[in-house]
């Protein structure tokens, strides 16, 4: 799998849309002791836990990977973390972790499953709300682990003590422990160079571990030819830079507590704050009044003197009477008072970079999946990648002078964010992410879908996308369907989700499969329910053996162009109908046939459908739960578009 231009392509110069599903929800947490964020445990306790398991047992693996092949789900975003490779201590990694990625991995290649490790974080780590880094990089910059949800430094599901109604992780970004080891990750060098572990810079310290952690990965699957790439980082924000101190920062939500840095810093301190309490539901969006955080006057810091933004004198309480000294501290860089930072141009790529070139002195051929911070909260990295040539990177995977590494693709993430937060789907009523507007009436609604995703597409038009996540909460309205069995709402849904990514022909991997998913606690983490799959639904799926246990499986399961030899024009498929509907232009040059993936789950068996192909010959493979259409143009035809239709074979017309 290589980049062209604007298409990722196999072997044969064949154009894919690749087709799949992120690997998977619960992945975020350890096995053992089980990390579900609905348990209470004591996160001190974090350097001795294991990540074997996740996904699924190995055990398992041949009937999850026989599903989503089944499915038509054939790549998978595979979600590890930086805490499951490196959570003992710094450079201590997880052999039999490492040990076991290699074998689910194989696993999936005897399943015909391509792979992209996706080193998966959501606002840092567990520690502060969700997942990712280890604890110990939290214990390296002076934060007491223990004590960040009572300070409101985080607020973490495990501390909480109760059922989660809807999502509020999201909001950890921007209070104090998220928000501030994101700008040191990041930008540590800039604006806090003060804090040094072993004489390196924290910045510095910290990325050099995380490249690390992911080339140890990479060193272990090296010989696994289905692995075709690597995510730079899941999600990555801003965290504190960028913002104001004395403003209440906007984030990706408002919900509960809402500090401005300022507030969060001080609450960190030991200072009780009074904040802003927002609520986001179906009934209500907006603020409902105010909270205290900290009341006890606890400290988030280990010791008063680990406070590192005191140190860096942002604020101080010489005479115990605290004053914020620098409102503008992370507006812009030291040295340039006149020029507002850039986070993606000035601190994000930089990372991208680093973290290509190390993977590509292990694995030459690699693919790098980047992406910035999700709408509306920042855009993607520049790049610069020329071309875009054929030819897969060379194993020094040095730049030109004049452009970054190439084989490079944009996979940004997309949600239906009404419906993702709330967990209410309107299918009249959303809210369009590209500039915060919302959208009345169904139609209007789909093809917003569509202009939301035609607007991530222009961002970098020259380099292949992926849409890296999209999916909806299942337990829609209090999880109504799971006691009626009812999943009209989840099937609308989604399936104006699958036409955005048609109507956008670009590659798509759903967010997620949940092999231990439950109708109780949904993904295992913050509440989430987004799972295709859940072992309580076999009952309500209406089908026996491989689709079992599948949710939505209507939209999901629907025929694509799995290789075009040439180009993808227009695609559609009509849920009601179960027709497809597939233009391309055909290359000349090419001997090879186009393939079209033809699910058997909407026709019945491999007999229940028919094709359409004026303009050329068709040949059908037949599977067990799914059929492979041939399809090769008639000599000197291909000066016209052609168009191929699949249709029920009951189906007039």
């Amino acid at each position: 799998m290589h980049c062209d231009g604007p298409w990722l392509k196999d072997e044969l110069g064949r154009t894919l849309l690749l087709r799949g599903v992120n690997l998977g929800g619960s992945s975020k947490v350890p096995r053992r002791p089980d990390g579900s964020t609905h348990i209470p445990q004591d996160l001190r306790q974090h350097r001795d836990v294991s990540f074997v398991g996740r996904p699924f047992p190995i055990e398992e693996a041949d009937e999850h990977f026989r599903r989503l092949a089944a499915w038509g789900l054939s790549f998978l975003r595979f979600v590890i973390t930086w805490e499951a490779i490196e959570h003992a201590g710094p450079g201590l990694y997880d052999q039999e972790y490492l040990d076991y990625l290699d074998a689910i991995v194989g696993k999936a290649a005897d399943h015909g499953l391509s792979v992209y490790i996706d080193p998966h974080q959501d606002v840092w780590s567990r520690f502060t709300g969700g997942d990712g880094a280890p604890g110990w990089t939290l214990e390296a910059v002076g934060f007491n682990i223990g004590a960040l949800h009572e300070t409101g430094a985080a607020f973490v599901h495990q501390a909480h003590g109760g059922k989660l109604s809807g999502l509020i992780w999201p909001s950890n970004a921007t209070k104090l422990a998220a928000g501030s080891m994101f700008a040191l990750f990041f930008a540590g060098d800039d604006f806090a160079p003060g804090l040094r572990i072993d004489g390196e810079g924290i910045q510095s310290a910290l990325q050099r571990r995380y490249i690390a952690a992911l080339c140890q990965v990479a060193k272990r699957l090296a010989q696994r030819s289905n692995v075709v790439g690597y995510g730079s980082m899941n999600e990555p924000m801003p965290g504190f830079l960028g913002l104001p101190l004395a403003e209440v920062p906007t984030g990706m939500i408002k919900k509960g507590a809402g500090p401005t840095p300022y507030q969060a810093m001080l609450a960190g301190a030991g200072y009780p704050q009074t904040v802003e309490e927002w609520e986001m539901s179906p009934a209500f969006i907006g603020q409902v009044g105010h909270t205290t955080l900290n009341p006890q006057g606890k400290s988030a810091w280990r010791r008063p003197e680990d406070d590192v933004w005191r140190n860096h004198g942002v604020w101080t309480d010489e005479g115990r009477s605290p004053r914020l000294l620098r409102p503008d501290y992370f507006l812009h860089r030291p040295g340039q008072p006149g020029q507002a930072i850039s986070f993606e141009r000035d601190y994000l790529k930089p990372l991208c970079v680093r973290v290509i070139q190390a993977l590509r002195r292990i694995a030459p051929r690699c693919l790098l999946f980047f992406e910035g911070p999700p709408i509306p909260v920042g855009t993607p990295p520049p790049w610069n990648a020329g071309s875009q040539t054929a030819e897969p990177a060379a194993a020094s995977a040095e730049p030109a002078p004049d452009r970054d590494p190439d084989q490079v693709v944009h996979a940004p993430h997309w949600y239906d964010g009404l419906t993702l937060f709330t967990k209410h789907f309107a299918r009249d009523l959303s809210l369009d992410l590209t500039c915060m507007r919302p959208v009345l009436g169904a139609e209007a609604v789909r093809e917003s879908y569509a202009s939301q995703l035609a607007y991530l597409r222009a961002q970098h038009p020259n380099l292949p996308m992926l849409l890296g996540e999209f999916g909806l909460n299942f337990d829609l309205d209090g999880g109504a369907a799971y006691r009626s069995g009812d999943y009209r709402d989840q099937i609308d849904a989604i399936d104006g989700y699958y036409a955005a990514v048609e109507a956008t022909r670009i590659g798509c991997t759903q967010w997620n499969y949940t092999s231990d998913n439950s109708h109780e606690w949904g993904d295992n983490w913050n509440a989430e329910d987004l799972s295709i799959f859940s072992p309580d639904d076999r009952r309500f799926s209406g089908s026996s053996g491989i689709h079992a246990g599948g949710r939505a499986l209507a939209a999901i399961v629907r025929p694509y162009p799995r290789a075009t030899a040439g180009e993808p024009l227009r695609l559609a498929y009509d849920l009601q109908t179960r027709s497809f509907s597939f233009e391309l232009r055909c290359d000349p040059r090419s001997s090879a046939a186009s393939e079209i993936f033809v699910p058997h789950l909407p026709y019945g068996d491999g007999d229940g459908f028919r094709v359409q192909a004026p303009l050329g010959d068709i040949a059908i493979e037949r599977h067990a739960d799914h059929s492979i259409v041939l399809y090769r143009p008639h000599p000197g035809s291909h000066d016209a578009p052609h168009t191929l239709r699949i249709l029920p074979r009951s189906s007039p017309g």
